[in-house]
């Protein structure tokens, strides 16, 4: 149902006959036409096409209503006024000659059956009526709204943690509608968009910062600060900071072989994610993310080992067969905070 914007501008402004109810557009500063009315009850009964103080310049008189019979007062055009009608596909352009827009649609032979409405738009002076089974209207609606709470990801906060960063206020909202009507019937209202608002928002920023991330957990982004430092966002929404990153050359080990036992130079047991290192390079003890180069993302890790040097970093494996695939390849380590 929904049409361009410039679409739905331009047809606010237009008046609908043979309807079952009475709806208003107020004029205000949003830039939409004005006021329409759609008049009801089985005498046809006359209301004002624009509320403003501004008639004449609509160049409608007085009010008409014509629908499956029924006619009331009529709608005088003034003479000279360019009046375009569309029906059926066919679109003509005529002057007023002081005539009611019935006597113009019966000069055009283009007279709505009582199956059809009569829309009327005003635009610079000039008329346009669509006669249709279906016309489409905009209305614009100011009503009481509660105002929502937008939650955002702080990386600087705690997980698990919370702070209200803006007080919400409950307020005032003016939307627009879509109204479509068939055959003198109201058969759909649809919410187009907003176009002006006092409610205030809630804004909830939520920690996501924490210092390990799960088994499995996939890191999705980087966010490199100016001075190299940065946080690693991972798939399940949690982030961890990281004070630097380094380009390091990264190989693999593993116990049993090379003489390699089952502690590490700093007396725990040798594990996945506990690696050696260059320990005037990385201090031991250091929390380490580390991704190799092929897509190869060995995660979460600790200094707790030696035994290489200079800018290197060897990284644990449960077997030798792993240690072998892996081989000798750079990586990027990135420094925790």
């Amino acid at each position: 149902m929904h049409r361009v914007c410039c679409d739905w501008m331009r047809r606010i402004c237009r008046v609908l006959a043979a309807c079952v109810m009475v709806c208003t557009v107020a004029v205000g500063t949003s830039g939409w036409a004005g006021a329409f009315y759609i008049a009801t009850g089985a005498d046809g009964s006359a209301v004002e096409l624009n509320s403003s103080e501004d008639a004449q310049a609509a160049q409608l008189t007085t009010a008409y209503v014509k629908g499956g019979g029924r006619s009331g007062p009529k709608v005088e055009l003034v003479r000279g006024t360019t009046v375009t009608v569309e029906r059926d596909g066919q679109v003509v352009t005529t002057a007023s000659r002081g005539e009611t827009i019935e006597e113009l649609l019966e000069r055009l032979d283009m007279s709505a059956t009582p199956l059809e409405m009569v829309g009327i738009e005003e635009t610079n002076g000039a008329v346009r009526l669509t006669v249709a089974t279906e016309i489409i209207g905009y209305e614009q609606v100011t009503e009481e709204v509660a105002y929502t709470t937008r939650r955002v990801a702080n990386p600087d906060l705690p997980e698990g943690t919370e702070r209200v960063v803006q007080e919400g206020v409950d307020g005032e909202r003016t939307s627009v509608y879509e109204l479509v009507w068939s055959q003198g019937e109201l058969i759909s209202r649809q919410y187009v968009e907003e176009i002006d608002s006092t409610m205030v928002e809630e804004i909830v920023e939520y920690g996501t910062g924490t210092e390990t991330v799960a088994s499995g957990d996939t890191l999705v982004d980087v966010v490199e600060n100016a001075d190299g430092s940065g946080t690693l966002v991972f798939a399940s929404g949690a982030t961890v900071k990281f004070s630097n990153a380094r380009r390091m050359t990264a190989t693999a080990y593993t116990a049993g072989y090379d003489g390699v036992g089952t502690l590490t130079a700093t007396g725990t047991r040798v594990r996945v994610g506990s690696v050696a290192v260059d320990k005037s390079v990385i201090p031991l003890g250091t929390e380490l993310f580390i991704v190799a180069d092929g897509g190869i993302v060995y995660g979460m890790a600790t200094a707790e080992d030696t035994g290489v040097k200079g800018n290197k970093v060897d990284l644990y494996h449960e077997t030798y067969e792993q240690c072998i695939n892996f081989g000798r390849r750079d990586c990027t380590v990135y420094i925790l905070a």
